[in-house]
């Protein structure tokens, strides 16, 4: 018998142990992979009710809007959601770089060996 999550319409969101599911961020204009957070079901109905970003931060332990205080916004676009509804993919305008280091993305690295290079 199919799972209705798998194969239905209805959103049902399954949450980790934590009430978390993985969100990953798209540059609509490129493809780019922006960055990568969690979100819990209150980040994901703010971020489908006002069309920006909302994520819940493991380190602080606290909702947060992306950009809340640099001004760098997701825009949301499109907001997908897997197969078994555990990760989300926002595909967004952004507003400035997404890395709070100030890149324009969170993986502006890459591995080669042991080490790390600049990817742009």
């Amino acid at each position: 018998m199919p799972d209705p999550r798998e194969t239905g319409l209805a959103l049902d969101p399954k949450y980790d142990a934590a009430g978390l599911i993985t969100a990953v961020a798209t540059d609509r204009a490129n493809g780019d992979v922006l960055m990568l957070a969690h979100m819990n079901a209150e980040a994901l109905r703010l971020t489908i009710e006002t069309g920006e970003a909302h994520f819940w931060s493991r380190s602080r332990n606290r909702l947060w809007k992306k950009g809340e205080t640099s001004g760098h916004v997701l825009h949301v676009a499109d907001i997908r959601i897997d197969c078994d509804q555990d990760a989300v993919w926002l595909i967004v305008d952004p507003a400035g770089p997404a890395c709070h280091t100030g890149a324009r993305s969170c993986f502006y690295r890459r591995i080669e060996g042991d080490r790390l290079a600049a990817a742009e």
